[in-house]
């Protein structure tokens, strides 16, 4: 998103158009900060609507923060999923908010967030500024202290550990920056509830905006599930998490939200082998879930058109699922060319057998982590269980991962990276343009000569126009995908 359209979308009289009438859709699109009070809101706030020339709109919360607000403590403006700009925009500000939820800030600092961008880090700084309000200090800074009021207020760790899971650097930072953004100490804002006894584990409600269709995204999950990386049942899916400070494990719950305009909840259930990589794992989760998907806006594009509408007024809220590793969705998405989804998960399980690293868990059937590109680099082609060319193909990829030719972070260009793809041997159009949806979250892919895809739009009937389903063509091709998907098991009421 250009910085035109970012402003276009900050009009003051439109902003407090959508505060008055409370709208939940655009929460996490901008925020409400009041001068008379030094209070942030989200949009939807249920306090008394303050006159508009004592408002002032920010894209952040970081902005919001950085012009000396807090949050305000009815609302929970932090609580809002991240805007879905982030996923939407393919711009530089989009890139390095990514970047920046994954942590990169905190492990690499600024200078590292600008190498994997591509600019210096004074532009960098510049033009995140001039396009969210605050520079990558502050926004990583807003990023810690979202994380931590999320961890102090639902999981039972101490506050020392909450500390540095969220990516503070010592307590002192971690206590003076609550303090400042939450008008509260740590202590204050968890009350009198206890800590947990079991270091590494963490349980997070991670929000989503609704319609929610946990459920087909479960059933997708389960269906693709790696033997010894992922795991599935009723109403849940887990998996193991490769994390810059060791390994994890993540178990979630999914369940349906159909009432449209709110705010619904995953719970998660991490087991992290470091508290440091909380942040990390949380922000590659919430991409496994399109957390950041505004489902109101995508189903309301949808809904009308004449050959995919029905499907979409079936299945409210269907989400393109993500990853928690790029280079494990590419190297999966080569594997699976060209062979059913049985045949994918048995040849990739056999991979992972092989070539993955043992850990122990605490979930059943949760036993390695998935190869990394390097392991996968140094395989002889000739050895993989699949044809020689898609093992050329395979490994040549995991070199390209390995090397940096091919970074499949979220942080560059997504045409760049497609180009470096199709380089490759054995990578076409159909391999690229689905990694580009699943690893760097493309919001508009299509894969025009998808067999599936024919088959499904040839049963439906009518001539589908593709391009009107821009710039949502990813979820019209997850819709017409659902079609073919089989349920899972519903859980056991109680």
């Amino acid at each position: 998103m250009n910085t035109a359209t970012r402003l276009a979308l900050l009009d003051p009289e439109s902003c407090y158009r959508a505060v008055k009438s409370r709208d939940r859709r655009f929460d996490g699109v901008f925020y409400t900060a009041v001068r008379t009070t030094g209070i942030y809101c989200r949009p939807s706030c249920p306090a008394r609507t303050p006159a508009l020339a004592n408002v002032t709109f920010h894209p952040t919360a970081a902005a919001a923060q950085s012009a000396g607000h807090r949050a305000c403590k009815r609302c929970l403006p932090d609580a809002t999923p991240g805007s879905p700009d982030w996923d939407v925009a393919a711009d530089v500000a989009g890139r390095a908010m990514r970047l920046i939820s994954d942590g990169v800030v905190d492990r690499e600092g600024v200078e590292g967030l600008a190498r994997r961008i591509g600019y210096t880090s004074r532009h960098l700084g510049r033009l995140l500024t001039r396009e969210l309000g605050a520079p990558p200090l502050a926004l990583a800074r807003a990023r810690r202290a979202q994380t931590a009021r999320v961890l102090i207020e639902t999981s039972e760790m101490s506050l020392t550990d909450v500390a540095f899971a969220a990516g503070f650097s010592s307590v002192r930072q971690f206590n003076e920056t609550v303090r400042e953004v939450y008008a509260q100490s740590p202590s204050e804002l968890r009350g009198r509830r206890t800590r947990s006894t079991t270091r590494g584990a963490v349980t997070m409600r991670l929000a989503v905006r609704t319609p929610f269709a946990g459920r087909r995204l479960l059933d997708f999950l389960a269906y693709h599930l790696v033997p010894g990386v992922e795991v599935a049942g009723p109403g849940w899916y887990a998996r193991t998490l490769d994390l810059p400070h060791g390994p994890g494990t993540v178990r979630l719950q999914l369940a349906d939200a159909t009432v449209a305009g709110q705010t619904a909840f995953v719970t998660a259930l991490f087991s992290l082998h470091d508290l440091r990589d909380t942040t990390a794992a949380v922000e590659r989760v919430r991409r496994l879930l399109d957390a950041d998907c505004d489902p109101v806006a995508v189903d309301d594009h949808l809904a009308d058109d004449p050959v995919i509408g029905r499907l979409v007024r079936a299945t409210p809220g269907l989400r393109v699922p993500g990853q928690v590793d790029g280079d494990e969705t590419a190297v999966r998405t080569v594997i699976g060319q060209q062979v059913s989804v049985t045949g994918a998960r048995t040849v990739t399980g056999r991979i992972v057998a092989e070539h993955g690293r043992r850990i122990e868990t605490d979930v059943p059937g949760l036993t390695h982590l998935f190869p990394d590109a390097v392991t996968l680099a140094q395989v002889d082609p000739e050895v993989l269980p699949m044809p020689r060319a898609r093992g050329r193909a395979l490994v040549g990829l995991a070199a390209a991962l390995a090397s940096g030719h091919v970074a499949l972070d979220r942080g560059p260009d997504r045409d760049d990276v497609r180009r470096a793809l199709l380089e490759l041997p054995g990578i076409g159009p159909w391999t690229a343009d689905y990694v580009a949806m699943r690893a760097l979250g493309h919001p508009d892919v299509f894969l025009p000569t998808d067999l599936a895809v024919r088959n499904v739009l040839r049963d439906l009937g009518g001539t589908a126009d593709v391009g009107q389903w821009r710039p949502w063509r990813s979820y019209a091709l997850m819709h017409l995908w659902n079609t073919l998907m089989p349920d899972t098991p519903a859980p056991e009421e109680t």
